[in-house]
């Protein structure tokens, strides 16, 4: 369930603003105001129900525009890859030896490669 939550907060913070107005609040209040379905219901005066089937469509939709765009996937990508970097340069620090800092142009290069896809 975290690991949706976390998933969701990141595909909103990529693609929400290509939402609509409702959508948008709907998944600020379920995922960022922690509001249960009945209290949104509750809020928009419509049934629970309709709360669900506007929150799996948005998420379905969310899901979509990820698998077309791939924005979050590259995000996470450049991460791991900045932090090979740090650790690579750390080591580089610690040993002095020179070969950690071929590997960190390498992942450099690779990161400029994938920022041009």
């Amino acid at each position: 369930m975290i690991e949706k939550l976390a998933r969701m907060a990141m595909l909103y913070d990529f693609y929400g603003k290509l939402l609509t107005v409702k959508q948008q609040e709907i998944m600020e209040l379920f995922y960022g105001d922690d509001l249960s379905l009945s209290e949104i219901a509750q809020e928009y005066g419509i049934s629970r129900q309709a709360v669900y089937d506007l929150l799996k469509r948005t998420e379905k939709i969310l899901e979509d525009y990820e698998a077309k765009l791939g924005l979050v996937a590259k995000f996470k990508e450049q991460q791991q890859r900045i932090a090979c970097i740090g650790e690579l340069t750390a080591l580089a620090q610690q040993t002095a030896n020179l070969n950690y800092l071929e590997k960190i142009s390498e992942i450099i290069q690779e990161l400029k490669d994938l920022e041009r896809k």
